[in-house]
């Protein structure tokens, strides 16, 4: 019962993946290609750990 208003630990996170994946996209659009890469790394970092998350709440 008390479960019902408990947040997901990773609705943070997913709305910071979606922040990453567009400032990678914003960047990559500049010419920025490295630093594009580097964000998109972390951003694959956060999903893994999302999934991770995920399959151990399962």
């Amino acid at each position: 019962m008390f479960g019902l208003f408990k947040s997901s630990p990773t609705k943070k996170m997913r709305k910071q993946l979606e922040q990453l994946q567009q400032k990678a996209m914003e960047m990559q659009r500049n010419g920025d290609i490295r630093g594009s890469s580097h964000i998109s790394q972390e951003a694959d970092e956060l999903w893994k750990k999302i999934q991770d998350l995920e399959a151990a709440e399962k």
